[in-house]
């Protein structure tokens, strides 16, 4: 008998109160088809209310796709998400507490998935600790109406640990390219694998309805065992989908390079223009070592994979993306967490496996707003909810870590030249302030833990020096007083010997950042060298 049923017929089948999971990110492996349907009965008929929704990623296409199909009042009860602000609709309702909002690491929630399957207790994790997710500071939570702890604090063999609580899920959505009658899915157009399995394993073992959304359905025994990324033992319901609700990434319909059917010629990446984010990414780059396994975030950071091919150098890194995706080359904002060419693409949950365990060596992420205790906040800017994603995983785990941007926000215009760098008309927005309003990233902890972190401006450079944010680098043409200090709502350590940022960032040409990889190669193999004895 076939599974296939009408997306309106599966979302019949939601009922009030239930717990809903949804794999996707971007608009990648995300039932758009079961999102219309859902929003249409509820739109018409009031039905289904007071549901609880939980994402790891952010789910949609900063429109009205994805997560803004469910952002309604009275639809949604509860919202437990890695990232709100891809979903308007959804972010909207938060903002105005018109739902519960929790706002959880996006590693956690793939691995909780994983733990709802096997029906263990919870997470048990260093992921947030210190950081606005952590119950002594907000918990997670996101609304006023937030009241229950989703998070609490234990102790294990001497260490804290965060413990995340498991609870069962009703109704699964997830998505697939094709499923033969018995409900055995493939995902091989999907750019991304996601978390489809362990959520599907987490509701049926949850005793709900597992519904996937596909392409086409084919005929039993046709499909390769090994292309199974789903059981259809695991699924219930299927829904094909019109093309147009089954897009690939957030703005691509199918881009073959991004799910592996082709590799396409990169042709010679485009140079940057000399400005501000090219020199900040200059100097990003500048912390590079042979080899790196590298993880840059959305903006400015993404500019280092550039720089790299700039200075030819882009054989000395591993790019990878939180989504899955090792090797090959990032693809763009608009289509971002996926990759051309990628040499291999593992699910969701298994990267940050892989990310938690300190697997990357370097990691640049943006830099939004920090403190005097070097925290950075980049989930919550006055009412408007943003969210964490995968921040904090990345932050708390890199061997290294890199915040990148500019020095102040909101109109900054800066002339590069000759070696130099002009302020033209100062950003009307401060990022270097006495407090962050939500700590996403803890400098207390990283101080803890001996993590090194740099944070890369424009016109200046700071290091966390034993918990301290301290002033290191100057750009040539800076004023210290003018220019810095009376940016900044708090007084840096300034370090003794103040060095100059390389002028040659400050040129059209650089040049230098090969030279830098080598000395770092060398002082490495020297440190490796066994010392004689006798």
């Amino acid at each position: 008998m076939s599974k296939v049923i009408t997306a309106s017929q599966a979302a019949a089948l939601i009922q009030d109160g239930d717990t809903v999971a949804a794999s996707g990110f971007g608009l990648s492996c995300w039932a758009e088809e079961m999102g219309i349907a859902i929003e249409d009965r509820f739109m018409e008929t009031g039905a289904p209310r007071n549901l609880t929704v939980i994402h790891a990623s952010a789910v949609g296409n900063r429109r009205e796709k994805g997560m803004s199909r469910l952002g309604h009042e009275g639809l949604i009860k509860r919202w437990i998400g890695g990232i709100a602000i891809a979903s308007p609709g959804m972010a909207k309702l938060i903002e105005e507490d018109k739902c519960e909002a929790y706002n959880l690491p996006q590693g956690v929630i793939t691995q909780l998935f994983r733990e709802i399957a096997a029906k263990r207790p919870g997470v048990i994790t260093k992921v947030g600790l210190e950081t606005f997710v952590d119950p002594r500071l907000e918990g997670g939570r996101m609304s006023p109406s937030s009241k229950e702890d989703l998070v609490k604090v234990i102790e294990l063999e001497g260490e804290e640990w965060l413990f995340y609580k498991t609870f069962p899920i009703q109704i699964a959505l997830i998505r697939g390219t094709v499923a033969d009658e018995n409900g055995n899915l493939t995902l091989e157009k999907e750019g991304l694998h996601m978390e489809v399995l362990p959520i599907a394993q987490a509701v049926r073992n949850s005793g709900g309805i597992v519904i996937a959304q596909v392409e086409t359905v084919a005929k039993n025994g046709t499909l390769n065992p090994k292309d199974v990324k789903v059981p259809g033992i695991l699924i219930d319901h299927l829904v094909v989908a019109k093309p147009e609700n089954h897009f690939q990434t957030e703005n691509t319909l199918y881009n073959p390079a991004f799910s592996g059917q082709i590799k396409v010629p990169l042709k010679d990446i485009e140079t940057i223009p000399l400005d501000e984010r090219k020199v900040i990414s200059r100097r990003s780059a500048a912390e590079l070592a042979p080899n790196t396994v590298l993880n840059l975030g959305v903006g400015i950071p993404v500019n280092v994979s550039t720089v790299a091919a700039e200075e030819g150098v882009s054989d000395q890194l591993i790019l990878t993306t939180e989504a899955g995706s090792i090797g090959g080359v990032p693809a763009g904002l608009k289509d971002f967490g996926h990759a051309y060419n990628s040499e291999a693409i593992v699910d969701h949950d298994s990267q940050f496996d892989f990310y938690d365990g300190g697997g990357i060596d370097l990691s640049v992420l943006g830099l939004a707003q920090t403190d005097q205790f070097g925290n950075v906040n980049v989930s919550k800017f006055g009412t408007r909810v943003a969210g964490c994603g995968g921040f904090i995983n990345i932050s708390q785990a890199a061997k290294k870590l890199v915040f990148a941007g500019t020095f102040t926000a909101g109109g900054l215009e800066v002339k590069v030249e000759d070696g130099q760098l002009k302020i033209v008309q100062e950003g009307k927005a401060k990022k270097f302030l006495k407090n962050v309003q939500q700590v996403t990233f803890s400098g207390s902890y990283a101080a803890k833990v001996g993590q090194p972190v740099i944070y890369v401006t424009e016109r200046a450079v700071f290091e966390l020096v034993e918990g301290v944010m301290t002033l290191t680098e100057i750009a040539p043409g800076i004023d210290l007083q003018r220019d810095i200090l009376d940016q900044m709502e708090f007084a840096p350590a300034i370090a003794k010997d103040l060095k100059s940022m390389d002028p040659g960032m400050f040129r059209e040409t650089w040049g230098s950042l090969k030279s830098i990889i080598e000395k770092r190669q060398a002082a490495q193999i020297q440190s490796e060298e066994p010392v004689a004895i006798g």
